[in-house]
C-alpha cells in the first residue's frame, strides 16, 4: 500500500487509527480560479476544509488579477498565509487610504502592480510565516517560523526573520544544480516512494541511479 494517496482530503492517519483532520491536501479542498496547486502539497489549519482558500490567501479574490501558484510536495504549517497583490493599497500619492473600495462603482485600483506569488516544489513554510505579494520561493527552500518573506528566495535556501534574510544554503551550489536537474518531484509516486531511503538520507548518487 503506498504511503501517499493523492486523492485524500486529510492525508494523515495517526498511530491510533484516527484521521488527523487539521491537515488537508490543498489541491483536493480548493476550487479557486486564481490558485494553481500541485499534488501532495498540504496545509494545517483549524478551519473547515471548504474555508481553506480564504485562510491560506485571504485577499486573493475570485476576481483578482494575480495568481497564487504552489508546486508539488509543499508543506505549509499552521498559521502561515499569503498576502497577495489584491491586498495592496495605493502608495504613489499622499494617502494610502483605499477610498475607492467603499463603493461598488469605484471598487479596485487597476493601476496597482499585479504580481503572481509562486512557491516551488518541496518547499517547507514554517509556523506563522507570512508570504508577501509577488514573491517567488525556489524549489527545496525552507522558510523559518514567524518569518515575513518580502523578497524572492533562491532554491534550497533557508531564510528567516522579518524581513526574512538568508540564513544558509542547504547544500553547495553544485549539489543544488544536480537536484534541480534531477527534479525528483516530477517522478511517478511509486518511483518516489521506492527511493525514499535515498531521499531521506541525502544519497544523491543513489537518486541519480534511480
Amino acid at each position: 500500500m503506498p504511503l501517499l494517496d493523492a486523492t485524500a482530503t486529510h492525508p494523515i492517519t495517526l498511530p491510533d487509527g484516527r484521521l488527523y483532520r487539521d491537515t488537508v491536501y490543498l489541491k483536493n479542498v480548493i476550487d479557486h480560479p486564481r490558485m494553481e496547486i500541485g499534488d501532495f502539497s498540504y496545509y494545517t489549519h483549524s478551519g473547515e476544509p471548504e474555508d481553506t482558500a480564504g485562510i491560506l490567501a485571504p485577499y486573493l479574490f475570485r476576481s483578482s488579477l494575480e495568481r497564487l501558484v504552489i508546486g508539488k510536495f509543499v508543506q505549509i504549517a499552521r498559521g502561515s498565509y499569503f498576502i497577495t497583490s489584491s491586498a495592496n493599497h495605493p502608495m504613489t500619492g499622499f494617502t494610502a487610504y483605499p477610498f475607492r473600495i467603499f463603493k461598488p462603482e469605484t471598487f479596485g485600483y487597476k493601476d496597482l502592480p499585479v504580481r503572481d506569488t509562486i512557491v516551488g516544489h518541496d518547499v517547507w513554510i514554517g509556523h506563522n510565516a507570512a508570504i508577501m505579494p509577488g514573491v517567488t520561493i525556489g524549489h527545496g527552500a525552507i522558510v523559518a517560523a514567524a518569518s515575513v518573506v518580502a523578497r524572492d528566495v533562491p532554491p534550497y535556501a533557508v531564510v528567516g526573520g522579518n524581513p526574512a534574510g538568508l540564513i544558509r544554503m542547504r547544500y553547495p551550489a553544485e549539489i543544488i544544480a544536480e537536484l534541480l536537474e534531477l527534479a525528483w518531484w516530477d517522478w511517478p509516486i511509486d518511483k518516489i516512494e521506492a527511493n525514499l531511503p535515498a531521499l531521506e538520507s541525502g544519497d544523491l548518487a543513489a537518486l541519480k541511479r534511480a
